[in-house]
């Protein structure tokens, strides 16, 4: 299975200077972007919610795969450098292996996303757990317009 870098090494290079806004949260989305080297932090309505160290890293996939506006604001840490795929949707219906790449990518978060929160309710065993589980995997099954999603504490009393 090839890398997202490989696979994107024949797309242009964007140098970000420290602390350089790679993507706006709220603006409009079409790019996917592959860590070469360097750090970016995420951010979502204001709260740090990842610091992207990786190479081979995605970003930008969900406002392409949703067809909506970037869902975080994304700047680079230090310097860094990142390989852009413009138009993403049209360049992943056309080649399926970089499809699979972002799919199995996806899959991986998701998975990793699960056991954290398996592992949490494991860990707060007798606990009420308010509902969270069911509406993270109802919002996972609906499309992102039908349900919002938002968090209370995950072990309240009730």
């Amino acid at each position: 299975m090839a890398s997202l870098l490989s696979l994107a090494a024949s797309q242009d290079a964007r140098a970000l200077e420290p602390r350089e806004i790679l993507l706006v949260e709220g603006a409009p989305g079409g790019d996917l972007y592959v860590l070469e080297r360097g750090e970016l932090t995420v951010e979502r309505d204001g709260v740090s919610v990842a610091t992207i160290s990786r190479p081979d890293s995605l970003v930008g996939e969900m406002s392409v795969l949703l067809g909506s506006t970037n869902s975080a604001t994304v700047r680079a840490v230090g310097h860094a450098t990142v390989r852009v795929i413009r138009d993403a949707r049209t360049l992943l219906m056309q080649d399926p292996e970089l499809s699979f790449e972002v799919a199995s990518l996806l899959a991986g978060r998701l998975n990793a996303t699960t056991a954290v929160l398996v592992d949490l309710t494991k860990q707060h065993t007798g606990k009420v757990e308010q509902g969270l589980l069911r509406r993270i995997f109802s919002a996972v099954l609906l499309p992102a317009e039908t349900e919002t999603v938002t968090r209370r504490d995950l072990f309240d009393p009730v």
